[in-house]
């Protein structure tokens, strides 16, 4: 089990100044390439994730040769772009998926399996909090040697399909993920092992335990 830090440090209110506070937790690897013989290209990915009770903070750093972000709205095709994505269930009632364009644009979803998604509404979309080191503007696909990091805030309010009021004790489920379906050379990385004849991030049984500290 994956334990979770508490910081009661950490506010959502400045975000971009978080990053001492990160610079102390330990950095996980995103680094499971499942379909490594279909998509050999893996990024460097890493991310450190800590609660302040109210919200779950992750810091994402990615370094990669392809970056893009085309999608322009909220609950849009991130998945296409450069994007980063934490999976996490709460019960067996279903899961959510939080994922986030390199530069902060963000989907959120309820489901039980990869289709039929309830997402969160434009109030919840809202209070999801996101900072990025490339700012906030829409760009073509980048070649290079480029290197991001994207900080998030995920509130208790935005896991909509239960009354959560805060994180500390809980216990669940949950992976981290990196992808970029549309890029010159799409990637498909997995924090823990997928063990899928494609690529599928949408399968709970491959969610690893974590506990939420007091």
């Amino acid at each position: 089990m994956y334990s979770i830090p508490y910081l009661p440090e950490l506010s959502s209110s400045c975000m971009q100044e978080e990053d001492n506070l990160f610079d102390t937790l330990p950095a996980q690897p995103v680094a499971c390439n499942n379909w490594e013989k279909e998509f050999p290209y893996a990024p460097q990915v890493s991310f450190r994730i800590a609660h302040n009770n109210e919200a779950v903070f992750i810091r994402f750093d990615v370094r990669e040769n392809y970056t893009m972000a085309k999608v322009t709205e909220d609950n849009g095709e991130v998945w296409t772009d450069s994007c980063v994505e934490f999976f996490l269930a709460l019960d067996d009632t279903g899961y959510y998926n939080f994922e986030f364009s390199c530069i902060g644009k963000a989907l959120a979803g309820f489901r039980k399996e990869r289709h039929n998604a309830t997402h969160g509404t434009p109030e919840v979309m809202h209070t999801i909090k996101r900072h990025s080191s490339l700012g906030n503007k829409n760009f073509d696909e980048r070649t290079g040697d480029n290197c991001w990091s994207l900080t998030v805030a995920i509130p208790a309010t935005a896991l909509f399909k239960h009354k959560i009021r805060q994180f500390g004790g809980l216990k669940a489920t949950a992976n981290v993920y990196k992808c970029g379906d549309h890029l010159s050379k799409p990637h498909f990385l997995s924090w823990q092992p997928i063990d899928t004849p494609a690529p599928n991030f949408h399968v709970p049984a491959f969610f690893t335990e974590v506990e939420f500290q007091k």
